[in-house]
Formats: structure tokens, sequence, C-alpha cells
């Protein structure tokens, strides 16, 4: 296994994006682009490739399922994007049909990789991969809510002006309309939110904390609206998931994997905070939910069991 191989299933904007952000990160000295229509694939990694000279030294090309062979990570952003209108949900029987085909060719050439799934809807199409891969759970993860959160760290320090890097708070569940911003676990500057606004004199309105969730959860509805499709930040998170695992960085940070055993869930993917190093995800997190909370990660994780069976049953 090649720990400084990786490989980008889907050359559409997420994927190709993933593939520059990975290039200029330095982390891996061979990058493979896999995609159905090969002639795309090959355009992206020439357009990627031509500024290596700019950066640290590695290679990129397009190639085939057969390149998977020693690959360490195998990112999967293939699949259709989310339109004007659509739910993350509402694109899960077509991207499921496409994962179908996808990693039976994965498992055939690589089944010691690690599996990161992007595609739309992560939570159900990383359950959908673990079950087809017959992987250990700690190799098939999601990129999960790990965009939301820092959507959310954002929307924070915006709001409250103060640095991102000492805003602590978690969106977990679903990427998509039923996650939930832990609210109760939440600190700036390690102060519960409503204290440090005390402290630092906040204005009534910068505690209105639903409408920050809220700003947060609609975020890829409003990129959507205004651009068609939403690439940029999905591609910094994917580079930042890459780092945890190539450095085992032992992380905490909100992937979705398998949570059976935890919050009393079942046998669903979805994002909750988890430590990630080169093994995968090697455990899950549980933080601290009230009654409220915990209420709103079981309907999240029931709505999402409902749209994984009906794919299932396709």
């Amino acid at each position: 296994m090649n720990i400084q191989k990786c490989a980008v299933i889907g050359c559409g904007g997420v994927g190709a994006t993933s593939a520059y952000t990975l290039i200029e990160s330095g982390l891996f000295n061979e990058i493979v682009l896999i995609d159905a229509n090969h002639k795309k694939a090959e355009g992206e990694a020439l357009d990627i490739g031509h500024g290596i000279p700019l950066t640290v030294p590695s290679k990129i090309y397009a190639g085939d399922y057969a390149d998977l062979q020693d690959a360490y990570l195998v990112i999967i952003a293939a699949g259709a994007n989310q339109l004007p209108g659509e739910t993350r949900l509402d694109i899960s029987a077509k991207n499921a049909k496409v994962f179908k085909q996808i990693v039976p060719e994965i498992v055939k050439y690589n089944q010691d990789c690690i599996l990161l799934i992007v595609t739309n809807p992560v939570d159900v199409l990383t359950s959908l991969t673990l079950k087809l891969s017959g992987f250990p759970k700690e190799r098939v993860i999601g990129s999960g809510t790990v965009l939301d959160t820092a959507r959310l760290k954002y929307l924070l320090s915006s709001r409250f002006h103060i640095d991102s890097r000492n805003v602590h708070a978690w969106m977990i569940g679903e990427h998509g309309d039923t996650s939930l911003a832990a609210w109760s676990s939440a600190t700036i500057a390690g102060l519960p939110v409503e204290e440090y606004c005390k402290q630092a004199g906040c204005t009534k309105e910068s505690l209105e904390l639903n409408a920050i969730y809220e700003e947060a959860r609609d975020s890829a509805y409003h990129i959507i609206e205004r651009k068609g499709s939403t690439f940029y930040a999905i591609a910094m998170s994917v580079r930042r998931i890459a780092e945890a695992l190539v450095r085992d960085e032992r992380s905490i940070m909100t992937i979705s994997s398998c949570a059976k055993g935890y919050y009393g869930l079942g046998e669903i993917c979805l994002g909750l905070p988890t430590i990630v190093g080169r093994a995968g995800a090697k455990s899950i997190i549980e933080i601290p939910l009230n009654e409220e909370e915990m209420a709103k990660l079981k309907h999240s994780a029931a709505e999402l069991d409902k749209v994984y069976q009906e794919i299932l049953g396709e």
C-alpha cells in the first residue's frame, strides 16, 4: 500500500477541485483521476499537472480502475449534482445506481484502501458503500458534516468578530436538512456561547443561534441558487480529512461513519465527532447532548435509514 498515492473517482466540479487541493497540499506524490468520461479526466489531469512545477513535485494522470491497486486513499466524488430545488436526499436513487457500479470495480483491484465518500447524499452512500465493499467499518467514511461544522464556525466567528480557531461547535447528523447544531456543547474561548457573549458584550441579536444554525444548514441551497453548484469548500474539507488520515493526526472531525452502538443508534452512517487517523475512523466520541438534541439526532438517523432502505430495495 502506497501511503502517498490517492485516487479520485469522478472528475466533476467537486472531484476535480478536490484533486487540485490535494496537489497543492503536497500530501500525495501520485494522484490518479478516473471518470466515465476518460477525456474529461485527461483534461483535468493536464490542467492541474501543468501547475506542478509551481508546487510540490508529484504526478497526476487519468487512469482506470486497475490503477487503484496500491492506492492508500480512494475518494468517490462521482454522481449527479444537486440541482436548484432538490434536496441532497432527492438524488439518492440516481447516485445509488452509480455506486452499485463503481464500488465493485474498486474492490476488484484494491481491498486494503480507505474509501472516502463525497457524493451526495453522502451519509446514505457511505452506508451503501460499506455494505457493497465488505470493508471494515473504520475504512469506509464520508465527508459527513465536516463542511457543515466549518460553515457553523465561520458564521459564529463572523457574528462575534472572533478568530474561528477559537470557536468549537459541531454540526452533526445528516449532511442535509435534518442536521443539528449541538449548542449544548458549543464553546468560544472555552466558554459556553452565552457566557462568552456576556463577557464580550455581544448584542441580543448576536444570540439568535437558531438563525445561525439555519444559515449553516441551508448554505448549499444559497450557493447553488447563485452559481449552480458548490465545490471549493467541500474540496477543502476533503483535503483536511486526507491530512488527518495520512498524517495519523487523531484529529476529531465530524466525518460520516457507522454509528451503530453510539447514542443508541442503529447501523447507519452519519456525521458525529470521530477520531480520524491513519487507519480511518478510529472511534466516535459521544459528546453530551441535551434531550432536544438527542431527539433531533435520532430523527436524523431515522430519516437517513428510511432512504437507505429504499435504495437497498431497488
